[in-house]
């Protein structure tokens, strides 16, 4: 408790020294994707290090890679303790600016994914309307599939966030999706989409790679792999 308590004073002390830098140029965010709708960062933070104190300008989605304890110090308010588990996956809210620390003996890594169309994206009807799809079925936020799970997480500024989980052959099943979406990998993937009338494509992603898809695209993915798989995808409407 004292270890936290004089980590907690500094950084209270470095929220007030510290020069604030965009998120661009915080050396612990790499840009990996970037086009018109998003921009994705790969995070690593080793442990007992800090970030620079960072702004987020935009809406971001975030996903954990592996287990972490970290103290997030906002910006003009007192650092919190929290404690994330492997594919954890949370929606932020802009603006704001903070330092992250990285506690215990895990690097806190992430994906973190942009929203740059945030602001007219919070004025758009959303085809997952989340509180009419609760009370039309209880059921629908898990979805099950041959051989693996889809658990729609949330969605926010009209984008449905989903986390599917395959065993070894299991198959995520046809959909028709109007709108561009992102495909996070939160496990090594080797996965095959099938489109219709169009040649298979085999496709290998490590852990922490983003795959970017097109609007109006219609296909399997199916577990090629002998491990489990597990990934997250942002459907944009």
């Amino acid at each position: 408790m004292k270890h936290y308590f004089l980590i907690s004073l500094a950084l209270l002390a470095l929220q007030a020294t510290a020069p604030e830098v965009e998120i661009t140029a915080e050396p612990h965010h790499h840009l990996t994707l970037e086009n018109k709708s998003v921009r994705v960062f790969n995070v690593d933070v080793p442990a007992h290090t800090d970030t620079l104190m960072h702004w987020h300008r935009h809406d971001y989605v975030s996903v954990n890679l592996g287990s972490a304890e970290i103290i997030n110090a906002v910006k003009d308010k007192p650092p919190v303790t929290v404690k994330l588990q492997d594919g954890d996956t949370r929606f932020s809210l802009a603006a704001f600016a903070h330092v992250v620390r990285g506690l215990g003996d895990q690097p806190f890594r992430n994906v973190t994914i942009e929203i740059l169309e945030d602001e007219s994206l919070r004025h758009t009807t959303s085809p997952w309307d989340t509180k009419q799809a609760v009370k039309e079925n209880e059921d629908r936020a898990l979805e099950i599939l041959h051989g693996g799970t889809q658990q729609i997480m949330f969605v926010k500024d009209a984008i449905r966030v989903s986390e599917f989980e395959l065993q070894p052959g299991g198959v995520a099943p046809i959909h028709h999706q109007p709108g561009p979406y992102l495909l996070v990998a939160v496990t090594d993937l080797d996965i095959r989409s099938d489109v219709p009338r169009q040649a298979s494509v085999a496709t290998h992603l490590k852990l922490g790679d983003s795959k970017w898809l097109p609007a109006n695209y219609s296909h399997t993915i199916t577990n090629t792999a002998t491990k489990p798989a597990k990934f997250v995808t942002l459907e944009f409407p």
